[in-house]
């Protein structure tokens, strides 16, 4: 291994030390606790060396995104793969998403909430919010209903289980009634 391999190496497991800490304290404590100084303290190196690797918090929520993204995709992908019939695919989507959502909460928030500088709908949208969008459309777009748009679809259904992953994080819905929510969204949207 020459002298550069090594170090773009060690670069990398640097910016992965970077996110995963970004990340751990932001579950932890909120975005807010999450401070270009504490990582640098977190991570034992300096601010400097920090900056070498993203520009600033709005770049480190971004690659939390994108990680994020990236864990999601695989999640539900894996969810509906193992689900027999369009009805079973969708519910374990939904579920799959709700609970990516309530478990990841820091990521969730820096994947649809937060400034992460990333492009969404766009040409230059990085390619792990386009392989979660993906993944949702492959599973979507049979149950999007004679001449419907698939994609215009996926955009509601999405929008839906954002608006429940939110309100519900928010303590703004009943926790009881999740399962029936959920249920409802299925029933009503697609078309089975």
């Amino acid at each position: 291994m020459s002298v550069q391999e090594r170090k773009e190496r060690e670069r990398a497991v640097r910016e992965r030390l970077i996110v995963a800490t970004a990340r751990e304290l932001a579950e932890q404590q909120g975005w807010d606790a999450v401070t270009t100084r504490r990582l640098a303290e977190r991570i034992e190196y300096s601010q400097p060396v920090l900056y070498s690797h993203f520009s600033g918090k709005r770049e480190i929520i971004g690659a939390v995104a994108l990680e994020g993204a990236a864990e999601m995709a695989v999640a539900l992908r894996a969810a509906t793969s193992a689900a027999d019939d369009p009805r079973d695919r969708v519910t374990a989507l939904a579920r799959t998403y709700l609970g990516y959502a309530e478990r990841n909460p820091a990521v969730y928030d820096a994947m649809f909430s937060l400034d992460g500088g990333l492009a969404f709908a766009h040409e230059d949208t990085p390619e792990p919010l386009k392989d979660a969008f993906a993944a949702l459309l492959e599973c979507l777009a049979e149950v999007a209903g004679d001449g419907g748009h698939p994609g215009l679809f996926t955009e509601t259904f999405w929008a839906s289980l954002h608006g429940l992953a939110t309100l519900t994080r928010a303590g703004r819905l009943p926790p009881g009634d999740a399962e029936r929510r959920l249920e409802l969204l299925v029933d009503r949207l697609a078309v089975l």
